[in-house]
């Protein structure tokens, strides 16, 4: 049931990351910054970070990012299987960094998010630099790296939020002890 509900939540998340764009272009163009050109945030990132950290199944933490890539790769057009090793790479790191304890306040959540941002970018560089057949597509999404980086940093307190409450209502209740 658990899992059900963390793959809803992200397709829901991936729905709404994906019309972000639409808010933000029309804001850069009132504006005239240039500074939004790539500031649309990741918003599963976070998802998949929570689940590398806090998911005690091995399994079926490594499944529900395989399955959250995949949504990604299907919603967002890039070549399929890149979000997909991407998700499943950084809940690896996550997992392997073992950062249980650092991520429970705000602020280590969102530098968290900040730095598995900027390594996913820099994943998605090296795996179109090897991979693609546009020499220039790494050079094009190298400039919205940082930007997008820094909007997931800031929009992933609420998503650590919403799945620490998927997981606190998920939990087994307790017989009490008597």
């Amino acid at each position: 049931m658990r899992s059900t509900a963390y793959f809803g939540v992200a397709v829901l998340l991936l729905l709404i990351q994906s019309n972000l764009f639409r808010l933000f272009g029309p804001l850069g163009s009132l504006l005239g910054a240039r500074w939004v050109h790539g500031i649309t945030p990741s918003l599963v990132l976070p998802l998949v970070v929570f689940l590398g950290v806090h998911e005690p199944s091995m399994p079926r933490g490594a499944l529900l990012a395989f399955g959250i890539g995949y949504a990604e790769d299907l919603m967002s057009g890039a070549p399929v299987g890149l979000f997909t090793f991407i998700s499943v790479a950084i809940w690896w790191l996550a997992r392997v960094a073992g950062v249980r304890l650092t991520a429970q306040t705000a602020l280590p959540r969102i530098s968290l998010a900040l730095a598995f941002s900027l390594v996913e970018g820099a994943m998605v560089l090296i795996l179109l630099a090897v991979f693609g057949g546009d020499n220039r597509r790494p050079v094009e999404v190298a400039s919205v790296v940082i930007p997008r980086s820094l909007a997931t940093a800031l929009f992933s307190p609420p998503v650590f939020r919403l799945a620490q409450r998927l997981r606190q209502s998920a939990a087994p209740a307790r017989a009490p002890e008597g």
